[in-house]
């Protein structure tokens, strides 16, 4: 099992651009932090949503410096968005030997998608991200991580080989559909030592029975 950690926006939000966004951004020197635990953990997987700005200025640098990867996952509807990553930014990440993932176009929640918005989402969205990268992807970020059984159909029919989910349990090694816990401004570095040491509590099997539920429905 492993433990995967997704981060949104590190240091301050400056715009939000939906209702709670600021709640996801991780203050710089705490992020900082983790990042050194992390690093002296080991094995854990990292991953950035959304696509904002601060994945270059903040979280790229700071990766380097400690030997770290991890996988960005931008939104194709915001690389004209001067608060967040443009199609340069995608390929320095990749020149970088950072991963670059799918979450989509317009960050809205793909249970319940037309057949246009869903083409959209799932196909439209990697062919931009793709163009900007310089490279194929063939993982994806649930936003805002909901999903059901035909959202999960939709995108195994599109050929991507790794869902990414926020369901907060450990995730089962290569797993088709991989859990992942997101680290908000209500975390800090012990917060985060928490899960990445003592990850098989109560809370996380009640997680893992909410995403076979989600799964099902």
């Amino acid at each position: 099992m492993n433990v995967h950690l997704c981060f949104h926006g590190i240091g301050r939000c400056a715009r939000e651009r939906e209702p709670g966004e600021s709640g996801y951004w991780v203050a710089r020197d705490e992020f900082l932090r983790i990042l050194d635990d992390v690093a002296s953990h080991g094995g854990v997987a990292l991953s950035f949503d959304d696509g904002n700005r601060s994945d270059v200025d903040v979280a790229l640098p700071a990766l380097k410096e400690r030997g770290l990867t991890a996988t960005f996952f931008p939104l194709a509807g915001r690389l004209l968005d001067p608060l967040s990553l443009a199609s340069d930014d995608l390929r320095l990440l990749r020149d970088e030997g950072m991963t670059i993932g799918n979450h989509g176009w317009d960050h809205v929640p793909w249970r319940r998608l037309s057949p246009a918005d869903a083409h959209r989402e799932f196909v439209e969205s990697r062919n931009v991200l793709e163009e900007a990268a310089g490279a194929p992807i063939t993982t994806v970020a649930l936003p805002l991580g909901q999903y059901d059984r035909r959202t999960l159909k939709r995108l195994r029919h599109e050929g991507y080989r790794t869902v990414y989910s926020s369901d907060r349990h450990p995730a089962r090694d290569r797993a088709w559909l991989s859990a992942r816990y997101s680290v908000g401004a209500g975390d800090d570095v012990g917060s985060v030592r928490r899960i990445l040491t003592n990850h098989a509590g109560a809370r996380e099997m009640r997680n893992v029975i909410s995403s076979s539920v989600k799964r099902m429905r």
